[in-house]
């Protein structure tokens, strides 16, 4: 189902930008290729916006808008089934999920406007009239903790679980769902926050396919038509409250955790930067050469080529409308723990300080450029960047210019990026399996 740009791949993407009067953004690519239509619609509803206590409201809320739709005046209600079943039978697919920062839907559906009429106003009524049905939420809680029983013997659960906690702190981004927190959380705290915070006023919509402007907006229109009225004028839509910063660390610290594993979990970070940093380019190419880039990064040369100490070790940064996190990961021998821990370090403080070889920043380069083509080359990765943009507000010409900008990179600009954006004495280091100390 995918439109595939061989020739013209670096070619300028058209991006079309309007805000409907209801408050809706709206970004469309036409791609009139094929005759498909994908929709995302993006709203400030993520699990930053989770109370403490209800960790995980956001994820089961976004779950349980599939479970069935209410009954109306004129249409009769449909289980989960029968909700999945017409959607099957118009070969069209409906989905939601939550983030840290987000609440997503997203539509698939052939673009012959019969069948998409159809398919849009189905996705109203599981947009507007969600039935949050009781005994399902009661079968999906003990589903979900019979999973997070399941996950709390994994090592590498336990592990993630010990660093978030370490590097966010109190922020909302260390929350985690437990059993505890899933008790908290009734059908009545789902519709609340979802009547709050899933309204046409707050969206960002994104639209890949065979559709003209005036087709979007309608289209979208019509999705939104069951919504509430108090979401359908900008005006009318009230204020969220301001979500706290992730706070810097003001000291190293080692979490120890013993655990009887053939191999030692190791994670190593810090909270990094939010994804409007101006240093983000610099901070992309810089991490290819440090961790993002496979084997050929400095990190897999030093702790893996040079010494064995793992067959894998990465680092990557998740920014966000919040600093996502720095991290370093690898598994090694429980006995090799200590210094496999030692020498990321060592590479990672050496990288902050001097930056990266000539050398290596070309061929970063030429991999990162040399590869955009396949990040755009189907409808469904060219919407996930075109929402990308639109939830960041990154400008429209964003994935035009992106190859200059990563080619206009520097070792300096790297350098200096690097040196503001990590401390490696302040970081927090947990090593998980062998006995702890």
């Amino acid at each position: 189902m995918g439109i595939f740009f061989p020739a013209s791949a670096l070619a300028a993407i058209p991006v079309v930008h309007w805000t409907q009067a209801s408050g809706a953004q709206i970004y469309l690519v036409q791609s009139p290729a094929i005759p498909m239509v994908d929709v995302q619609l993006d709203f400030d509803a993520g699990s930053r916006r989770d109370p403490p206590e209800q960790a995980g409201l956001a994820s089961v809320t976004a779950g349980m808008t599939s479970k069935g739709v209410a009954a109306t005046a004129t249409e009769a209600a449909l289980d989960e089934n029968g909700l999945s079943e017409a959607w099957a039978d118009l070969g069209a697919s409906f989905g939601a999920g939550a983030s840290g920062d987000r609440m997503s839907f997203s539509l698939r559906s052939l673009a012959y406007p019969d069948l998409l009429g159809k398919a849009a106003l189905l996705a109203a009524r599981q947009m507007g009239e969600p039935a949050f049905p009781a005994a399902v939420w009661l079968r999906e809680r003990d589903r979900l903790n019979a999973a997070l029983r399941e996950a709390n013997t994994r090592p590498a659960t336990l592990a993630g679980r010990a660093f978030n906690a370490a590097v966010y702190g109190q922020h909302p981004y260390g929350f985690e769902m437990t059993e505890a927190t899933l008790a908290r959380i009734s059908v009545g705290d789902m519709k609340a926050a979802y009547s709050r915070l899933v309204l046409p006023c707050r969206a960002k919509v994104t639209i890949v396919g065979a559709l003209d402007r005036a087709q979007a907006d309608a289209l979208v229109r019509q999705i939104f038509s069951r919504m509430s009225a108090t979401g359908m004028s900008s005006t009318a839509c009230p204020a969220l409250p301001l979500v706290a910063e992730v706070a810097a660390l003001e000291q190293a610290v080692e979490k120890r955790i013993a655990f009887d594993s053939a191999q030692a979990h190791v994670l190593i970070g810090q909270p990094g930067f939010k994804r409007d940093d101006p240093d983000f380019f610099a901070i992309t190419v810089g991490n290819y050469i440090l961790g993002g880039g496979g084997f050929v990064s400095r990190l897999s040369t030093e702790v893996r080529e040079k010494r064995g100490l793992s067959y894998s070790v990465y680092s990557y940064f998740s920014p966000g409308l919040h600093a996502g996190a720095f991290t370093v990961g690898l598994q090694t021998r429980p006995d090799q723990a200590d210094q496999a821990v030692q020498v990321s370090r060592d590479v990672v403080a050496n990288f902050v300080d001097k930056g990266p070889t000539e050398t290596e920043l070309k061929a970063a380069k030429d991999n990162l450029i040399g590869g955009f083509a396949l990040r755009i080359d189907s409808n469904r990765k060219l919407l996930d960047n075109i929402a990308n943009m639109a939830w960041n507000n990154l400008p429209l010409d964003y994935l035009d210019t992106w190859s200059q900008k990563v080619d206009a990179i520097t070792v300096t600009d790297i350098r200096a990026a690097f040196s503001r954006k990590l401390q490696p004495e302040k970081m927090v280091t947990v090593i998980l399996g062998g006995a702890s100390r």
